[in-house]
């Protein structure tokens, strides 16, 4: 058995590794630049924290958009159902919502930062907060331990380097442990933000700044391609759109936006309805309203905000009356109803992202134990590593499976 375990990091990956260490007798000590743990999982979920999704394995990989062969392994071995059953245990009361969410009780990150919290102190692991790591400390093809920011030396038979990746960099993620690891003669691989809002051409689209979207379907298409389609919530920003929706897309859409620099969105605004039955929808209202001009029957077919830009692009003079507006007129506005057109041409910053895209090639670890191949001894666990998923909590459960797994590596099961 590996005695003793540094492991950088207080983030959802590192805190959980500890646990688990030093629940099978390791000697293990946390090093944290941060003045606490968690910076970052206290921010997820606009403050809620979606912990995992409450699905089976096979969905989990599923929902995983880079490399997800490479945590069947993980994902098998600590499921989400492993995940909730930890932190119920640990005190930590959970609900599940909407696409199998799953959210503490109270609404409050803090409750899971709190439960890891009181694990760690159980289980009796060392933390250093405010310490920064400078570099690993490599002996013969072995980590051996760390150097920190001061000059002092820190000795360990095992080290899982848990330092996130690049997204929201106010908490601290900004790339140590890629640097790391390209100093461990790891490949990194081109890091983007991911999860994040995207940047949109049309100036009409900023006119709708705050308008929030529920039950619409956005497809994103290159030519005639499909790339997304999916059904859901989103928002409308000054520079573009955001919102769940949106942040699952941007998963989805990093190659190609990269390559072609635009691609075409739609957004169905009302999707439960066919075509046919808009139409029908639309002719009642005309019926009800037809020596009215057609800006004042419309109306109660859109939000306030949206109305103006879809009179602005619907093909129909708004003083025009509601009985000259001919069939074609009509089946025309209905179909921008089923397809309101937009450019998509880029990505918000990592300031915006969830999470990061790329990250220490996973062809160069280990899949049942997350050691690297190059050095060993050395782990890499979470969103350091080149996997990335949609929104929806499939991200902190990577983060989750992948520590569970160095854990039990390093401590000799």
């Amino acid at each position: 058995m590996k005695n003793r375990v540094i492991i950088v990091g207080g983030g959802a990956a590192g805190m959980l590794a500890s646990i688990f260490a030093a629940k099978k007798g390791c000697e293990v000590t946390l090093f944290e630049k941060n003045e606490k743990l968690g910076k970052k999982l206290y921010i997820t979920g606009k403050g809620r924290c979606n912990v995992t999704n409450n699905c089976d394995p096979e969905e989990l990989l599923n929902s995983v958009v880079t490399n997800a062969k490479f945590l069947y392994s993980a994902f098998y071995t600590f499921t989400s159902q492993d995940m909730m059953e930890f932190l119920e245990e640990a005190g930590t009361a959970l609900k599940t919502e909407r696409g199998n969410r799953v959210f503490p009780c109270s609404d409050h990150s803090s409750d899971v930062i709190r439960a890891l919290e009181r694990q760690m102190k159980k289980y009796g692991v060392r933390i250093h907060l405010k310490s920064q790591v400078e570099r690993l400390l490599l002996e013969e093809g072995t980590a051996a331990g760390i150097i920190l920011t001061d000059g002092s030396v820190h000795r360990a038979e095992a080290v899982i380097v848990a330092t996130g990746g690049l997204s929201y960099p106010t908490t601290g993620s900004t790339g140590d442990g890629y640097r790391f690891a390209r100093e461990a003669g790891h490949t990194v691989t081109d890091l983007a933000p991911s999860l994040v809002p995207l940047r949109t051409k049309e100036e009409y689209i900023p006119e709708m700044a705050g308008l929030s979207l529920k039950n619409v379907e956005l497809t994103v298409k290159s030519g005639k391609k499909v790339l997304y389609r999916d059904f859901g919530e989103m928002m409308f920003t000054h520079s573009g759109i955001t919102g769940p929706l949106v942040l699952s897309a941007s998963a989805r859409l990093g190659t190609a936006l990269r390559k072609s620099g635009e691609l075409s969105a739609f957004l169905d605004l009302k999707p439960a309805l066919t075509p046919e039955q808009l139409d029908a929808r639309i002719l009642r209202e005309f019926e009800s309203g037809k020596n009215k001009q057609f800006k004042n029957v419309i109306i109660v077919l859109f939000p306030s905000s949206l109305t103006p830009v879809m009179l602005k692009i619907g093909g129909i003079s708004p003083e025009k009356p509601i009985h000259e507006i001919s069939r074609e007129e009509r089946l025309r506005f209905g179909a921008l109803v089923k397809a309101f057109p937009f450019t998509i041409n880029g990505f918000g910053e990592f300031k915006e992202a969830v999470i990061t895209r790329g990250g220490v090639s996973v062809k160069e670890i280990n899949p049942a134990t997350m050691e690297s191949k190059k050095i060993q001894d050395l782990y890499f666990v979470g969103e350091v590593l080149d996997l990335d998923a949609v929104t929806g909590g499939y991200n902190l459960q990577i983060a989750w499976s992948t520590a569970y797994l160095a854990a039990m590596a390093v401590c000799g099961e």
